[in-house]
């Protein structure tokens, strides 16, 4: 293969091929993020630990991935992007691979440890390479679709998972994240450019100021409850449909295929929301978060109104995520050039510890009040969000206006 010296060199078959393996590549890190939810109770049974114990499986993974990624992107930013692909690729699939084959839940707990160590910074990083790939009015779309394929990896690793443990073992889905990571990881490593207009080198100093922004530090916190919310509930939604909602495995694993399709969908929606209304559109989306939170708590085990509820928040889900990643992205454009690559993990860094939070504390309630009240919390949560949304509007409106 020739080395081309950037994105520039290739051709527009190739651009096109790079930008579907980034899709791919976010569908591969959420696969390999989410397999362990539709077989949680498979987990604690093989390896003789509670259900609250295997819900770690998440919450480790999300507060390493939560923790690590800003702290990998600063320490990187003199690399090139290229190399640092090369490097998460190789980390990645051999975590993965342990994951497979882990003969103790310790040494499970680890590997989701190490995956959540590089996954998001390699989304981060591989996120760096579409403005050089398409065109510049495609961008936001490209990369809300590089979201979408993350999030419906989320479910349907959790349906299939759920299938497969049903009707054979419950490690099959591990074994297909593997190989989908081999495979996604090999050709962007034979495909991508080598080198590109972002690999200018950036210390950690000019990437931390970003962090700063006050409507930066507030949209994080956006996301802590507001994903918090849903993962109080979704940390926990395959023992909440055959439990609570008193539905077959394979009846439930049919509920999180279209819950899937619901949250492809809310992605979309998340772009089209953020290039019509911008930030704005978050304080209709939390209040109705809200009242589908607070309506799920009060469907008990009723099956209809609580699978509506279900498949509402399936639509809420992802709204808010393409509005905040043009806020973190457009203030590094405008203030912090050099910080790009961290504004764009910044999403994913967020969300994962809105996932650790709220599936920590959904822990809690399952533990000792049960599983149907984890909705009454989520409903405070999303509330809690929309506050911090009515804070940031004036502050991103102040930034723009300073710049």
């Amino acid at each position: 293969m020739t080395k081309t010296a950037g994105a520039s060199a290739l051709s527009p078959a190739r651009r096109r091929i790079c930008v579907a393996l980034l899709v791919v590549l976010g569908f591969s890190l959420g696969c390999s993020e989410f397999a362990v939810i539709g077989v949680e109770q498979e987990i604690a049974d093989a390896y003789g630990v509670t259900l609250a114990e295997a819900g770690q499986l998440i919450s480790f993974f999300a507060m390493t991935y939560a923790f690590l990624t800003p702290l990998l992107t600063l320490a990187t930013g003199r690399f090139k992007r290229f190399h640092l692909v090369v490097a998460y690729s190789a980390v990645f699939c051999v975590a993965n691979l342990v994951q497979s084959l882990a003969p103790t839940f310790d040494i499970l707990l680890a590997s989701r440890v190490l995956i959540g160590a590089v996954s998001g910074t390699f989304l981060g990083v591989g996120i760096t390479f579409i403005p050089e790939l398409v065109d510049p009015k495609r961008t936001s779309a490209m990369i809300s679709v590089v979201y979408a394929a993350f999030s419906v990896a989320m479910v349907v690793a959790t349906s299939v998972g759920k299938a497969l443990a049903a009707l054979s073992d419950w490690r099959i889905i591990m074994w297909a994240a593997l190989a989908l990571a081999l495979v996604t990881c090999a050709a962007l490593i034979a495909l991508l450019p080598r080198e590109g207009a972002t690999d200018e080198p950036a210390t950690a100093g000019e990437q931390v100021r970003l962090l700063f922004e006050p409507q930066v530090m507030t949209g994080i916190a956006i996301f802590v409850f507001g994903v918090g919310s849903i993962y109080v509930f979704y940390g926990y939604v395959t023992p909440y449909l055959e439990t609570v909602l008193g539905m077959s495995p394979l009846a439930a694993s049919a509920t999180l295929m279209a819950y899937g399709a619901g949250t492809f969908a809310s992605n979309l929606l998340s772009g089209w929301v953020d290039s019509r209304f911008g930030i704005r559109a978050l304080c209709v989306t939390f209040p109705m978060l809200s009242v589908v939170l607070f309506t799920l708590w009060l469907a008990g085990s009723s099956q209809p109104l609580g699978l509506a509820c279900v498949m509402a928040i399936s639509l809420l889900m992802y709204i808010a995520s393409v509005p905040c990643i043009s806020m973190f992205m457009n203030t590094a454009i405008r203030k912090h050039p050099k910080a790009l690559t961290l504004a764009s993990s910044l999403e994913a860094t967020a969300f994962n510890i809105g996932i650790a939070f709220g599936t920590a504390v959904g822990g809690v309630i399952v533990s000792n009040l049960g599983l149907a009240n984890v909705g009454a919390v989520g409903a405070v949560f999303a509330l809690v969000a929309l506050g911090l949304v009515l804070v940031t509007i004036p502050l991103e409106r102040r930034s723009r206006a300073e710049a």
